[in-house]
């Protein structure tokens, strides 16, 4: 008996890993491709989708949300391991890769899909979100225009909007490029 434990323990891919060392967490920072990118990068990181949230339609899709008056905003659900990356450290990174004073959008889009949000679960992060804020507008003398909104409900984005970054890297590369997001970037978060 033993041997044959010990044997399906060899060739099982069994994942012991704990389920509740799992979290997910929402944030909208304009176009949900580059969002996708810079948390997919974070040690930690299990998977990021891109998707819908804020809003009153149900299931939107991508023109909807862009051309319509769904409420939803361009978000991604990050999926991570709270034992290697925290909240904190993920909110770092969402503010790193954002213009938190731009009320019209983000880089070269514009309208009220493209704003910036933080969703929270709870009041735990909703206070450090908070005092994130307080943070930033107190170190650069501005006031931050990034939506705080609880989190209610998430709608995946369509399959080709999915690891956009990766699946089409020239065309997002280009579309990066020529929505001057990195050199924006820079000069806002210089110091």
């Amino acid at each position: 008996m033993r041997i044959l434990i010990l044997s399906l323990y060899l060739i099982l891919p069994i994942n012991f890993a704990s389920s509740e060392t799992l979290n997910k967490t929402y944030f909208g920072g304009g176009c949900f491709w580059c969002m996708e990118e810079s948390f997919e990068k974070l040690n930690g990181v299990k998977e990021v989708i891109s998707g819908y949230s804020g809003g009153t339609t149900s299931n939107p899709t991508y023109k909807e949300v862009t051309f319509g008056n769904t409420g939803h905003f361009e978000v991604v659900e990050v999926i991570y391991d709270k034992n290697i990356v925290s909240y904190e450290e993920l909110l770092k990174n969402f503010w790193v890769n954002i213009d938190p004073y731009d009320s019209f959008g983000q880089f070269c889009d514009k309208g009220y899909s493209y704003r910036s949000v933080l969703f929270y679960n709870n009041e735990y992060e909703k206070s450090l979100i908070q005092k994130s804020i307080s943070e930033i507008e107190n170190k650069f003398n501005k006031r931050v225009v990034t939506y705080l909104r609880k989190f209610e409900v998430f709608y995946k984005a369509e399959d080709k909007h999915q690891d956009y970054y990766q699946e089409y890297l020239i065309n997002y590369l280009m579309y990066k490029k020529n929505c001057g997001r990195e050199e924006l970037l820079k000069r806002i978060w210089k110091n």
